[in-house]
Parts: C-alpha cells; sequence; structure tokens
C-alpha cells in the first residue's frame, strides 16, 4: 500500500492540493479534511492526482464531496493529471468530466 500524502500549495487565483499515494476507505477522514480545508481556503481548487497510485469510490466519493462544498461556497473544484488506473476510475464513473477544467467551458 502507498502511504497518502496531501500538500497544499497556494497559487495565484486559488490552491493546489497535490495528492500522494492510495486514496482509499483507509485515508477517507485525512483525504476529506484535506479536499474540504482546500475548498475552505479558495474559491478555485485544483487537484493534482499524478503523484496518486490508487483510488476507489471512497476517493471518488471524497473528491465529489469537496466539489459539492465548493460550488456550495460559490467556489470550483477540478481535477488535474490523472493516469492509469485512476484516470480510468474517474473516466468509468463520470467524475473525469464533471471536475474536468473543461467542464465549466464545454471545451
Amino acid at each position: 500500500m502507498a502511504r497518502f500524502s496531501a500538500t497544499t500549495i497556494e497559487e495565484p487565483g486559488g490552491v493546489r492540493l497535490a495528492l500522494a499515494g492510495d486514496c482509499d476507505l483507509a485515508v477517507r477522514d485525512e483525504l476529506s479534511a484535506a479536499l474540504l480545508a482546500a475548498v475552505g481556503r479558495a474559491d478555485t481548487v485544483i487537484v493534482d492526482l499524478a503523484g496518486v497510485e490508487f483510488l476507489d469510490s471512497t476517493g471518488v466519493h471524497g473528491l465529489v464531496a469537496a466539489h459539492h462544498a465548493a460550488r456550495g461556497r460559490g467556489g470550483r473544484l477540478y481535477v488535474e493529471n490523472p493516469t492509469g488506473a485512476v484516470a480510468t476510475v474517474l473516466d468509468l464513473t463520470g467524475v473525469g468530466n464533471l471536475l474536468s477544467p473543461s467542464a465549466e467551458t464545454g471545451g
């Protein structure tokens, strides 16, 4: 099992949350806390998934819940750089399209 980490980086116009390791039931609380803290800090949150090796339904739920929290505040949460099985899970569930930066612009 890959160790989970979440690193928050302040950027012009928002926050980047770089996740790494496995996003699964074992780290549910830590993942949710990191996502909701990022949403609470900025109107635009980019969740960088380049370092995520595994994403299950718990991780998908965390992303969708944070998306709803961001929208409730008038903000937006996007995901970037999913690869391999993580990209496949996001595509199969439709969450990849929901949280794509192009979802807002239609492009």
